[in-house]
Parts: C-alpha cells; structure tokens; sequence
C-alpha cells in the first residue's frame, strides 16, 4: 500500500507497505509535475504511480529515503517515457 502526504507545496512524504514499511520524502518541482502530467494528475497521483514504477524494479526498503523526483531519471532512464503511459 502506497500512502502519500503533501507536506508543503513541493514536498511530500510517501508511506510504502510492503513486507516493511518505509516513509520517504520526496520533493516535487511543480514545473517537473506539470512535464510529466500536463497539469491533468495531481501530484500525489503521480508520485503513487512513481513508486509502483519503482516497486517493480526494486523493493521499497531499497527506494532512497529522501530525494527529488527526476532522480528516478538517472537510475531508470525509461521514468518520465513509462510514467507517462501508467498515467
């Protein structure tokens, strides 16, 4: 189960239960938001889909506890094409 929860404008802490539960905070730049929805998904959407992605790819107590969601980009180059489609 994925649980997200707006901090601030930018900021989020996203809960993940799978086997352990990890929190992780997340920071979102609205302009990164708006690319990757076109404005039609509200962020904590996007970040639920962001961490399906990731839970495919690797367990939640691997996933960083804290960073900027373009990071995903860097470890997965296929992100911002695939999170596109799962929205």
């Amino acid at each position: 189960m994925i649980q997200v929860r707006k901090l601030n404008d930018t900021t989020y802490e996203v809960t993940v239960e799978d086997g352990a539960t990890t929190t992780h905070t997340v920071t979102v730049d609205p302009d990164y938001a708006e690319k990757l929805t076109e404005g039609k998904v509200a962020v904590e959407r996007l970040l639920s889909r962001s961490f399906d992605f990731l839970l495919e790819r690797e367990s939640n107590t691997s996933i960083l506890r804290t960073f900027n969601l373009p990071v995903i980009g860097r470890y997965f180059p296929e992100y911002e094409r695939e999170i596109r489609e799962m929205l």
